[in-house]
């Protein structure tokens, strides 16, 4: 059965479910998961385990992202984005009041660590329904404010317009954040903030920790290439976290769930133990993300042996 991290570039449209039911159908499996949703509108990098790997995305899910977007100011929607009803609009003459530097400052006053009401029709659970389900009921949810960091916000374009639908701006901008910040409600509080109302017309991630959308791959290639697209358990855990190489008879104990004994080793969690293997059917292998504490390794999360090349070559379609 074929394990490891994928990324995949996904295209509007397509809801996370979408992409992981492809996935299933081009990997050959039922175990495939992601770590943060997007949302139809949005495009760009979705993080999916494979297998064992699944095991990887709860430590994918808290990593800072990167986004690209597209904010038009001078009228507010019931969804913060464009596919909800305008709620209301703008007059020209309190658009064209906007100067440059109103709208600096607007986004400085969302940089940093900012108190963030998300939006109505998230995903988050109200007494156990979601946000959006009760929206769509009808209710009126107002969702309490969470603290989230903007560590950049930079503006990459600003266009001034004057369309049937009314006097709008149109900002793009590069947003690094961190987990669980909703970029719709950026674009809303920015628009708010300047009196004309705000939403979001286009959203691209663009990165999830050390992992950017150039490295991933379209739904297309996933469908001819399959299993051979997925990055070893062992590969993706030496690029989040401290990595310590354990040998044969060490893993064996971390499987059977034994304590290792390693005095020189800084407490720290989680830690990677890596048993390296000698290449071509023997690649390293991730037995286990650990916890060390004062000089004891106690397994956090175990990992079965990787399947080989070939038969991970016959799980394949």
């Amino acid at each position: 059965m074929p394990t490891g991290l994928l990324l995949v570039d996904k295209p509007q449209g397509l809801t996370s479910h979408d992409v992981v039911a492809r996935a299933r159908r081009a990997l050959n499996t039922r175990k495939v998961g992601h770590a943060g949703t997007l949302d139809p509108m949005a495009t760009g990098l979705l993080t999916l385990g494979a297998d064992s790997a699944t095991r990887l995305l709860t430590y994918l899910v808290g990593l800072d992202k990167t986004y690209e977007t597209t904010m038009r100011l001078g009228a507010a929607t019931t969804t913060d984005d464009a596919e909800g009803e305008v709620v209301s609009t703008a007059e020209p003459a309190a658009v064209a009041a906007v100067t440059d530097e109103a709208l600096a400052a607007g986004v400085r006053a969302l940089t940093g660590e900012i108190d963030q009401r998300p939006s109505s029709v998230s995903a988050i659970k109200v007494d156990g329904k979601r946000a959006y389900d009760r929206v769509r009921a009808g209710e009126q949810v107002e969702l309490a404010a969470r603290r989230v960091t903007i560590s950049a916000f930079d503006v990459l374009g600003v266009r001034r317009l004057d369309t049937a639908d009314g006097a709008a701006i149109e900002v793009d901008t590069r947003i690094d954040c961190s987990s669980g910040t909703y970029i719709r409600a950026l674009a809303r509080d920015l628009g708010a903030a300047l009196g004309i109302g705000g939403h979001l017309t286009a959203l691209r991630r663009t990165r999830v920790g050390p992992f950017e959308v150039a490295d991933a791959v379209s739904l297309e290639a996933l469908a001819e290439q399959g299993a051979s697209l997925l990055a070893s358990p062992a590969e993706v855990a030496e690029r989040l976290f401290p990595v310590i190489e354990v040998d044969a008879a060490q893993a064996r104990d971390l499987g059977h769930g034994k304590l290792l004994t390693l005095p020189t080793q800084p407490d720290a969690e989680p830690v990677a133990a890596i048993e390296h293997g000698a290449g071509g059917e023997h690649p390293d292998r991730l037995v286990a993300l650990i916890s060390v504490r004062q000089g004891r390794g106690r397994t956090l999360v175990g990992f079965p042996p990787d399947p080989s090349p070939a038969s991970a070559q016959e799980a394949r379609p």
